[in-house]
């Protein structure tokens, strides 16, 4: 477990419900080469996907190896574009502040905006493995000293009240119920302080969960919320949105290219596609403040 920040009391190994034993158990025995591989082309270790015009090229590529190398990196340019808009939704931030990563999973939100802004950053995963693995990563890159990780529930951080300029989950809010999450956000917060979520959400307007989106559930071990719900819990949690972008036709090319790389596969790539085509699935980012 990783050490409290200063002037933080030291927060015990985090209390959890049976669901999120399940959850942290899956992403202390995760690892998928689609994060692993990705990440190991520059050391920033996303668990998210991508966003923006995929260089199809790759797949003409007529050496074997040199094709999975050039798809790699095509992908991971794809997610760490997704990982730029977040950071640059955060607001006017200085080296003087502070930024909080809900569900830091393996650490590579948290150095993008450290290295955006110069600000510190304290990422939290429920995975003792993760936030090991994330702190490493902040040693090795020498700014351990400004990007901290810490193995304990984002629901109950035990972080100071009001301290954070801003703070996000990138697709990690479907393993919460989200006023607990929002609730503990608006605490971290100071006033005006920026939140931001991108998220993969069902769609109110189709109806009920399709069958693609418990497909996902099941195989991430997660409960996605429906669109509205964001909404109706940001409001009673303070948290007032200034901005929302569909990021669904934006995410489309990644899994497009994705379904064709034989070494990343993992086998829910089509169902993805299926869900955001028709209409049921949206990738979404809400940036709100709070009041």
């Amino acid at each position: 477990m990783t050490t409290a920040d200063p002037g933080t009391a030291a927060v015990p190994v985090p209390t959890q419900s049976t669901y999120q034993t399940r959850v942290a158990d899956y992403w202390n025995a995760e690892e998928n080469p689609v994060n692993l591989e990705l990440g190991k082309l520059d050391d920033l270790y996303h668990h998210h996907y991508g966003i923006g015009n995929a260089d199809r090229s790759v797949l003409d590529e007529p050496d074997p190896d040199l094709r999975r190398e050039r798809i790699t990196a095509e992908l991971h340019r794809l997610e760490h574009a997704q990982a730029e808009l977040l950071a640059s939704c955060l607001g006017p931030l200085t080296p003087a502040d502070r930024v909080f990563d809900a569900g830091c999973g393996r650490g590579g939100g948290s150095v993008v905006a450290h290295l955006r802004y110069g600000c510190q950053a304290d990422g939290v995963t429920i995975s003792a493995k993760q936030a090991d693995f994330a702190g490493a990563q902040a040693r090795k890159r020498g700014i351990d000293d400004k990007v901290r990780y810490h193995h304990r529930n984002m629901l109950d951080t035990g972080l100071p009240s009001g301290a954070y300029a801003a703070s996000w989950n990138n697709e990690s809010t479907m393993y919460v119920e989200l006023d607990l999450l929002f609730a503990e956000h608006a605490r971290l917060l100071r006033r005006g302080g920026r939140y931001v979520v991108i998220t993969g959400c069902y769609n109110d307007t189709y109806g009920q969960a399709s069958r693609e989106v418990s497909l996902i559930n099941a195989h991430y071990i997660c409960d996605i919320h429906p669109r509205s719900a964001y909404f109706r819990a940001l409001a009673r949690n303070r948290l007032v949105p200034v901005h929302v972008q569909d990021l669904t036709e934006a995410t489309l090319p990644y899994w497009e290219l994705r379904k064709e790389a034989d070494h990343l596969v993992t086998g829910i790539e089509e169902t993805f596609l299926a869900a955001y085509r028709n209409g049921s699935f949206q990738y979404l980012l809400i940036a709100a403040d709070r009041v």
